[in-house]
């Protein structure tokens, strides 16, 4: 059971502050400028490019932004030179997390992470010792209420899925990264809209948390995913609903 697939659930039916939004933007225009740069500026050819040009529209970001991004990617477009980076290391419990970061200024966000993760209970691990743990694979997740499990079923199935799961308030489905666009697009075709829908590093196995290191587990994840850097943070937890619920009122 994938703890990710709760808290997006959650997050997803929590009212997004102004602040949140304009953070979101952000770490939008960002993917979509590396995604650019790595793989070229046209999303047909470049299934990472398309991916976040689908996270842009569920933003409601205007076509400008998106193009503005693309062109600053390829180099046609002058701006701000971004890397991609990143950090591995552990989390209460001894939870595995991989760290994305899409940052203009390495050095600084390397102590800006290392201070977030020793001050909720994790700590930095070197390359290669938690990267193992995750798989590249397609994660699209999907509040219960949208669909049944038989009408979820037929359609990633067909679409090329390889597991759907349940997690309590959502279905997590599961697909190789080459099936995930027809899965995605299978699904809206549906009427059914995702919470989340990216390529993602899905943990192999997971580590249950409760009490004191779940909370502080869940605080550890938002500090990271509230840093203007951080586009991605996957970490190998299964935390119950009620928790998650109770850390996200808190907040």
């Amino acid at each position: 059971m994938s703890g990710h697939s709760k808290w997006a659930t959650i997050k997803h039916k929590k009212a997004a502050t102004d602040a949140k939004r304009g953070r979101a933007f952000t770490k939008v225009i960002r993917e979509i400028t590396i995604a650019a740069r790595v793989g070229g500026g046209d999303p047909d050819s470049n299934p990472r490019l398309r991916t976040a040009i689908a996270a842009a529209k569920a933003e409601n970001m205007p076509n400008d932004n998106v193009e503005r991004a693309i062109l600053r990617g390829t180099g046609q477009l002058e701006g701000e030179q971004y890397e991609e980076v990143y950090f591995e290391g552990y989390g209460p419990g001894g939870v595995g997390m991989l760290v994305q970061v899409v940052t203009s200024n390495r050095n600084r966000v390397v102590s800006e992470i290392r201070h977030l993760m020793s001050k909720h209970g994790g700590n930095m691990a070197e390359a290669g010792s938690v990267g193992w743990m995750f798989h590249r694979k397609g994660d699209v997740v999907v509040p219960k209420e949208q669909a049944s499990e038989d009408k979820m079923l037929n359609i990633v199935l067909e679409a090329g899925a390889e597991d759907l799961r349940d997690d309590g308030l959502a279905w997590e489905v599961i697909t190789p990264p080459e099936a995930f666009d027809a899965v995605r697009d299978a699904l809206m075709k549906a009427g059914i809209t995702p919470a989340s829908a990216a390529l993602a590093m899905v943990p192999q196995n997971y580590v249950k948390l409760t009490g004191a290191p779940a909370q502080q587990m869940l605080k550890l994840v938002e500090a990271l995913e509230d840093h203007d850097d951080v586009q991605q943070v996957y970490a190998n937890f299964d935390i119950d609903e009620k928790e998650i619920q109770a850390v996200m009122a808190a907040g």
